[in-house]
């Protein structure tokens, strides 16, 4: 599909057909597809919990108050971040890289995050916000429907999974073939109403 049209026909889906999976190999080009995100000095915060296990689904369900699509989706996704990734083994983000570049870009990630709590948190979840787009791109494009959801308990959610210390959750996303189309758009902003031209 065009990029475009996957962009364009993108929504996000609340009923899924719970006898169509994800095949296989769609599910892996989409995750590779995932993975090409771009990150902040290339720290891939990003973790995915792909749950499987049917009665973890129906409880992260009820965490969710209810909402089916995450027992019917052929796929679900617990999207989290590791907020201490920029000093977890910061050199395997450089590795490709020679010994100075590497010297330089582990100096720079050390000072841009050290003692920046805050900034740690934005940036593991701007890098999940990334990412998932990329993941909902990808299976627009290659037919599957998606919802990113955060109509959940996260501490349910993160007790569910055994959230290590250090990681947040971002939201959660369902993969799947659409039962039914979502609904129609509820009202766009116009490009006027949003875009600013160097001040506010």
């Amino acid at each position: 599909m065009d990029l475009f049209t996957a962009i364009e026909t993108r929504r996000a889906v609340k009923h899924y057909d719970p006898s169509a999976p994800v095949a296989p190999e769609a599910f892996e080009k989409i995750m590779q597809a995932t993975l090409r995100s771009p990150t902040s000095y290339n720290i891939q915060h990003w973790r995915f919990v792909r749950v499987q296990d049917t009665t973890l689904r129906e409880q992260i369900q009820d965490a969710a108050w209810g909402q089916t699509q995450i027992t019917e989706a052929g796929e679900l996704i617990v999207l989290c971040a590791d907020t201490q990734a920029w000093r977890n083994q910061p050199q395997r983000y450089y590795r490709n890289t020679d010994a100075d570049t590497r010297r330089v870009l582990l100096e720079m990630l050390h000072n841009f995050y050290v003692d920046q709590p805050q900034r740690q948190h934005d940036e593991a979840l701007r890098s999940c916000g990334i990412a998932a787009q990329t993941f909902m791109l990808a299976a627009s494009g290659l037919g599957y429907a998606t919802c990113p959801m955060i109509g959940f308990d996260n501490d349910k959610v993160a007790q569910l999974i055994n959230l290590p210390k250090d990681h947040i959750i971002a939201m959660l996303i369902t993969l799947g073939k659409a039962a039914k189309p979502a609904h129609p758009r509820a009202g766009q902003l116009s490009l006027s109403d949003v875009l600013v031209v160097d001040r506010f």
